[in-house]
């Protein structure tokens, strides 16, 4: 078999079929606004005649524009710039940088030039002439980033000129072949190992069926594809993504493809291609089918034609609904662009097709092209994930956090923290083996996928007395405090800690961007003179915590006169410190966490995380210091009764009946959602409370509750305590039933058939005066 893609292309008569031409997926209007952070780094891939505005505020020598060709070579003078400098590793993180220019035939050796944008309060609009690949770089000094000081906000918006010929996202990296599967199609091709082949959604909302066939079997006349029911028994998921649980199986249970990059996320592996009988059945007799469409595309290897193919269905939205248990579909998820790369891990025969399906939502309503490419085995394709602010926000493909070059060698389980890779367990000690570290020692962990907002300016205190529950006026400087923000009907948008760091600077450190952009919202309907800077990746950070954390701490921190000492810290207290001496490398210190242990946040430059990491593990290793991951926190976060998004609350659930009443000042002046509050807080129907399991088992979130045969509340969390040995849970409870002692069952198999009995208690399980943590 040749080692070359052999492509066969075929509607349901056999014939070829020529390609069509669609429009631009970026079309006017559809512009694409960024905020570049301070020490970030941002590409944009632009096109002939695409524009780039840049506004906002900054200084002399903050803002550098570098552009290459696709071959990697210095493009600024195609945007009317010219090189007045180079890129300073020392001031940016050029890794991915560096990485695409080596990836795209240029001299990563070489120095990188630059264009330094002149001091300006006014908008620069760049044009492209040619294809560029565009790289904007805001320098920002550490010393001012860590304190609070980090600059204004530039925002930047991408508007690309209407296309009238097929339009598709760069290139990951060396590509030995592509092709467009025409609507209606399906094609054939090879695949050698270590090959990477990237699915592209050209318009968006486009199923692309597909199979693969080991050609090695196939050359002894025997038919080996992707099996879905190997798959979602091995990955146990419905769809692998990049990390752990990212193979496709065949029926022998040998993996045959690695996700490498996944832009979408949602796509089924539970149907067939669509057929000639489904569309016969439903009065469309003779319509264009993907599994005939396979057979035809299969037919030059021999391979037996099927009126029915099993398939992964690449942008098919499907899902189970969880009381009818029915197969369900809708319009797709994928965007214009959207795509997913997988790396070949044997020799393979694969057909791609572009569905023909007009009368279901799975496309649209309207089938488009699917383009492929094949990269060759040495281009290096990081994985990642799409993660998107909110649904029409733009994409970010996830990152690697500052700490990655020391977490990779400790352990390859990770997992998706907002837009950055998390650790979720180090195999050397075990999540248990982390739950106890931190019980009884330390633990170092990177939580750099919180989000960070620096609110600056005269009116920063009266914008946020107005969006958070608690009273901001009482905060003093090096203080911080646990509050929410809450919507108008009383649910929570996000909760964290405000930290003020100077009489009109406020640093909020949350879960979500949301409550970013209702600040922001807020700001501009009252008209506050105020700043909120989103920090982004800028300002990544690690948890110490345990009850060692202090002593570690103790061999490190160095303070000066003007800010609180390590030892002056009181519970949620912060400060601005340096490693060792006065030289050292700033960050800031918190005592705050997530454990309910004593412990503390240290927050840094991006250029200073493995520097600072190296410290700590050095300084902690006398007291067993011990890197945890994102499950061993999941169990001492329930034991500690700590709320999460998506658990304890949710939208339509408000704070009280998330437990979170201790966060509500209801004497301070009026906030959003204070109204609902009041009302609900007079006549509450549900409260949050803990459950002692009678077993070892752990419930489900949503799982329901009962009082005999009536259900009176449901699961939120629950995981079995180490400490308590036994299945512990957080439950949301009618009032009726909530006090502490109370019998209640936990249902499983439908409620019915299997009950766990409970007993109500109060939260947190583990020391509820929240004695450790003020230690």
């Amino acid at each position: 078999m040749s080692t070359d893609a052999i492509l066969h292309e075929f509607s349901n008569n056999g014939h070829a079929t020529p390609a069509r031409l669609f429009a631009g997926f970026q079309k006017p209007g559809h512009e694409r606004t960024l905020v570049l952070a301070p020490r970030e780094v941002r590409k944009i891939a632009m096109r002939p005649d695409d524009l780039l505005s840049i506004a906002g505020v900054w200084s002399e020598g903050e803002l550098h524009v570098s552009a290459f060709d696709v071959r990697g070579k210095d493009a600024l003078s195609t945007i009317g710039l010219a090189a007045s400098g180079q890129l300073n590793s020392d001031e940016f993180d050029l890794t991915e940088l560096v990485g695409w220019i080596a990836a795209h035939g240029g001299d990563c050796n070489a120095c990188i030039a630059a264009a330094h944008l002149p001091a300006s309060d006014d908008q620069f609009v760049l044009r492209a002439s040619s294809p560029i690949t565009l790289w904007l770089s805001r320098v920002s000094d550490r010393d001012q980033l860590v304190s609070g000081f980090g600059g204004g906000s530039i925002t930047i918006t991408h508007q690309p000129v209407e296309r009238t010929n097929l339009i598709l996202p760069c290139p990951l990296g060396d590509v030995r072949d592509e092709f467009t599967v025409t609507r209606g199609t399906g094609i054939s091709y090879e695949l050698e190992q270590g090959e990477t082949l990237q699915i592209i959604d050209v318009e968006g909302q486009q199923c692309s069926d597909f199979v693969a066939l080991r050609a090695d079997r196939l050359d002894n006349g025997e038919e080996w594809l992707i099996d879905s029911t190997a798959t979602r028994s091995m990955v146990r998921r419905a769809y692998p993504g990049p990390g752990m649980l990212d193979k496709f199986f065949d029926s022998e249970m040998r993996p045959l493809l690695n996700v490498v990059q996944d832009t979408c996320g949602r796509h089924d592996t539970y149907g067939l291609a669509c057929t000639a009988r489904g569309y016969a059945e439903r009065g469309f007799p003779g319509h264009v089918n993907c599994s005939d469409n396979i057979s035809y595309a299969l037919d030059p290897y021999g391979v037996k034609r099927r009126s029915a193919w099993p398939a992964i269905n690449f942008f098919w939205n499907t899902w189970i609904d969880p009381n009818t248990h029915d197969l369900l579909v809708d319009e797709s998820h994928s965007r214009p662009g959207d795509y997913i790369a997988m790396k070949a891990l044997e020799n393979l025969v694969c057909v791609s097709t572009a569905c023909p399906d007009d009368i279901d939502p799975i496309n649209g309503w309207n089938p488009t092209d699917v383009h492929v490419r094949i990269y060759r085995p040495e281009t290096p394709i990081r994985r990642a994930v799409a993660y998107r602010e909110k649904e029409d926000a733009p994409m970010s493909l996830s990152q690697e956090s500052a700490f990655h070059e020391r977490l990779e060698p400790l352990t390859q389980h990770f997992a998706p923290a907002r837009d950055l890779w998390a650790p979720v367990s180090f195999p050397s000690h075990g999540t248990l083996g982390e739950y106890w570290a931190c019980r009884e020692a330390v633990t170092l962990q990177d939580m750099s996928g919180l989000r960070k907002f620096d609110i600056i300016g005269p009116d920063a205190e009266m914008l946020l007395q107005l969006a958070t529950t608690r009273n901001v006026a009482k905060l003093p400087v090096w203080r911080g405090s646990y509050t929410l923000m809450c919507d108008e009907t009383g649910s929570v948008i996000d909760d964290g800690t405000l930290f003020r760091l100077a009489h009109d600077l406020f640093r909020w450190c949350c879960g979500t961007e949301e409550s970013g952009r209702a600040l922001q919202t807020l700001a501009e309907k009252h008209g506050f003179q105020v700043r909120i800077h989103a920090m982004r990746n800028a300002l990544p950070n690690l948890a110490l915590q345990g009850p060692k954390s202090r002593d570690v701490l103790r061999k490190i921190v160095f303070t000066q006169p003007h800010v609180p000492t390590l030892d002056q810290l009181k519970w949620f207290g912060c400060t601005v410190g340096r490693l060792n001496d006065r030289e050292g490398a700033p960050f800031m210190l918190s005592r705050s966490g997530y454990t309910g242990e004593l412990g503390y946040e240290i927050f840094c430059s991006k250029a200073d995380a493995v520097t600072i990491w190296d410290a700590v593990l050095a300084a902690g290793e006398e007291f067993g210091i011990t890197p945890m991951g994102s499950a061993a926190l999941e169990i001492i976060r329930i034991e500690a009764g700590l709320a999460a998004a998506g658990a304890e609350f949710a939208p339509s659930v408000d704070a009280y009946e998330a437990g979170l009443g201790f966060a509500i000042d209801l004497n301070k002046t009026d906030f959003i959602g204070r109204a609902a509050l009041e009302r609900n807080q007079e006549a509450p129907r549900q409260v949050l409370k803990g459950l002692l399991l009678d077993c070892n088992d752990v419930p489900p979130h949503g799982a329901g509750v009962f009082a005999n045969e009536r259900q009176v509340g449901a699961i939120t969390s629950a995981t079995r305590s180490p400490s308590l040995e036994r299945g512990i849970a957080i439950a949301r409870l009618s009032v009726e039933h909530s006090e502490n002692e109370t019998r209640l069952e936990i249902g499983q198999l439908d409620g019915r058939m299997k009950r766990l009995g409970a007993m109500v208690t109060d939260i947190p399980f583990i020391d509820p005066q929240r004695k450790r943590a003020r230690a």
